[in-house]
């Protein structure tokens, strides 16, 4: 799973960087200027879907899967334990 999320990490961000480059070519023709430039909005939008859609969601998953949810939420239990831990520092 880590290195799929690094491959497809890499993916999106080779993607919006060649989408960013595409444009600075130094073709004359206009249409293919126009063609080139279709091309490269279309690289960088899917860079950024693939991080942010698939990515970031499966990095998160990774992350936090084998975490207890109990353990980060403010319960009565979770707020005691922290105003002893105030307490004890005073």
């Amino acid at each position: 799973m880590k290195y799929l999320i690094w491959f497809l990490c890499i993916s999106a961000f080779t993607c919006i960087f060649i989408g960013f480059a595409i444009p600075d070519s130094d073709t004359i023709d206009p249409i293919m200027k126009a063609k080139e430039i279709a091309i490269s909005e279309k690289l960088i939008g899917f860079g950024v879907l693939g991080l942010f859609l698939i990515v970031f969601p499966l990095f998160s998953y990774y992350r936090w899967k084998d975490k207890k949810m109990a353990d980060y939420m403010l319960t009565a239990e979770n707020l005691d334990k922290m105003r002893e831990h105030n307490d004890a520092k005073d």
